[in-house]
């Protein structure tokens, strides 16, 4: 079984951190919800284990 990888792992976490709210600059609190479930689902198509996505909504939790 994989294992979630809840280490540190983005290589400039600050510069991805300001593209996230940047993105969601100006949008409305709907408008960022269906961002972030948009968001959510690419990157869980992108993980593609669903051991590791319970993992991760274990962890969420």
């Amino acid at each position: 079984m994989a294992k979630l990888n809840t280490e540190p792992n983005i290589p400039t976490p600050d510069e991805f951190y300001a593209a996230l709210i940047a993105a969601h600059e100006g949008k409305t609190d709907t408008e960022s919800a269906a961002l972030n479930a948009r968001l959510i689902l690419l990157l869980a198509n992108h993980i593609g284990d669903a051991d590791v996505l319970e993992q991760a909504l274990a962890a969420a939790q």
